[in-house]
């Protein structure tokens, strides 16, 4: 009753409009209904392969799907503090269960560092030293695949199929490939890491350059600067504080997959983590959970700080 009173109201290019419009809001409506309904008949086809997969048992087992959780109270809430801690408890059994002593790292006779804060510093340390790595080599290869500077597709397009290549797989499928070249350890998480770090940034980095201004760089030109004198005093000012952002950001991302390719045997606290939970030590897997959720909390708001006080308050801030 509105719309024909409204309809009325308006010229014959407003009505004109107004009839657009509806017809618009109409077929958003029956595009949203059947995206609906695809989203609803694809989970059920998935729920029902499921199903049939696992012989029935599928929905079947559905009640249980938190019986895990249960299954990690500790019989004591201390028990997570010894653990993290390294701390002898007094439901030592001499099991693996309760032997928090024996990861001690011993500094000196009486210091010691506790296992699982050695081996969070161990991701940590692969996680940066990756990070760093991934910046240095994307820092390069963004200047040559930027099309504002690097105008020749002969060497442009190489460099960007080859970041393209480097970022295609995930870290831990990557991982998988070295560790079966290097055997267990960090240096093929560091190296797995590190090469889908070099495509990543890399592409961040050269969309960052290719909206940077110009004009310095033209100014350089007209001196006579070489391309390397123009590419350092005229577009790396201007692209550096948004290169220490995509950096910081990386280091929180690198943190996660570092800590997942531990799981699969490329040291650090990942696979202290996958040991746990396979063998029910509920006190250290909490314990190590806890250890992650702080650590990956301090990186991210350490980043987010140092982000602010590289790039300043009024980055973060909403136009008025």
């Amino acid at each position: 009753m509105a719309t024909s009173v409204l309809s009325r109201q308006l010229s014959e290019s407003g009505a004109l409009v107004e009839r657009h419009w509806q017809e618009l809001n109409a077929r958003r409506r029956l595009y949203t209904f059947l995206g609906l309904a695809l989203l609803a008949l694809t989970l059920f086809a998935s729920l029902w392969f499921a199903n049939d997969s696992n012989a029935g048992k599928f929905f079947e087992r559905l009640p249980h799907f938190f019986d895990f959780v249960g299954d990690l109270v500790p019989r004591d809430a201390m028990e997570i503090v010894r653990a993290m801690f390294d701390l002898p408890s007094p439901y030592d059994d001499g099991s693996f269960k309760y032997n928090y002593p024996d990861g001690r790292l011993y500094l000196t006779d009486s210091l010691y560092i506790p296992e699982y804060f050695h081996k969070m510093l161990e991701t940590v340390n692969i996680a940066i030293f990756s990070t760093m790595v991934g910046v240095f080599f994307g820092f390069i290869l963004s200047f040559l695949a930027a099309r504002n500077l690097m105008p020749n597709p002969w060497i442009r397009g190489p460099v960007r199929r080859l970041m393209e290549i480097l970022r295609a797989f995930p870290e831990v499928v990557i991982a998988g490939f070295f560790l079966a070249i290097l055997s267990l350890g960090p240096i093929p998480a560091i190296a797995a890491v590190s090469i889908h770090t070099i495509g990543a940034l890399g592409k961040l980095f050269f969309e960052v350059v290719e909206n940077a201004d110009m004009k310095p760089e033209e100014g350089l030109r007209a001196a006579g600067a070489n391309w390397i004198e123009r590419v350092w005093f005229g577009i790396v000012p201007q692209v550096l504080p948004n290169f220490t952002s995509y950096f910081l950001l990386r280091l929180e991302i690198n943190v996660r997959a570092s800590t997942i390719i531990g799981a699969v045997g490329g040291g650090g606290i990942g696979e202290l983590l996958r040991l746990s939970i396979g063998q029910g030590h509920e006190a250290k897997t909490i314990a190590i959970v806890i250890l992650l959720f702080t650590t990956i909390f301090a990186v991210d708001q350490f980043s987010a700080w140092l982000r602010r006080r590289l790039v300043g308050d009024q980055a973060f801030q909403l136009a008025q």
